[in-house]
């Protein structure tokens, strides 16, 4: 999700931290109040953070979770889930998304528009 949904959103970040607590991830750090945020990146060139919405571990493994919900502004959020891909796959992190009920079409066509291949979306 892109900073300005974040306030709107912040219900279902919450839900989502608590998802991956019960399923066995440790460390988590989150972009919200109460947790440790996750290393921000900065786009060259220009003014734009890009920060994970969740970071976690599991089994020494590092996973960078992205929530999937619907947006204004779908190309920021497209180049965002782009990035995170990519920086996963240089440092064999894990990449995931995580969407609820209402926004599964949504996050599916822009995962067809980029061209992004995710085995697995988290759906809550």
């Amino acid at each position: 999700m892109i900073y300005n949904d974040k306030l709107k959103y912040s219900d279902f970040l919450n839900q989502s931290i608590t998802y991956l607590q019960q399923h066995g991830f440790e460390n988590i750090k989150a972009d919200i109040e109460g947790y440790e945020t996750p290393k921000s990146y900065l786009k060259k060139g220009s003014e734009l953070n890009v920060t994970p919405d969740i970071v976690a571990e599991k089994e020494g493994r590092k996973h960078i979770f992205d929530i999937g919900l619907k947006s204004s502004k779908p190309n920021l959020l497209k180049s965002k889930w782009l990035f995170l891909n990519t920086l996963s796959n240089l440092k064999s992190y894990r990449f995931k998304l995580i969407t609820t009920r209402g926004h599964f079409k949504f996050t599916n066509d822009m995962l067809e528009d980029i061209n992004l291949n995710l085995k697995k979306t988290i759906k809550i």
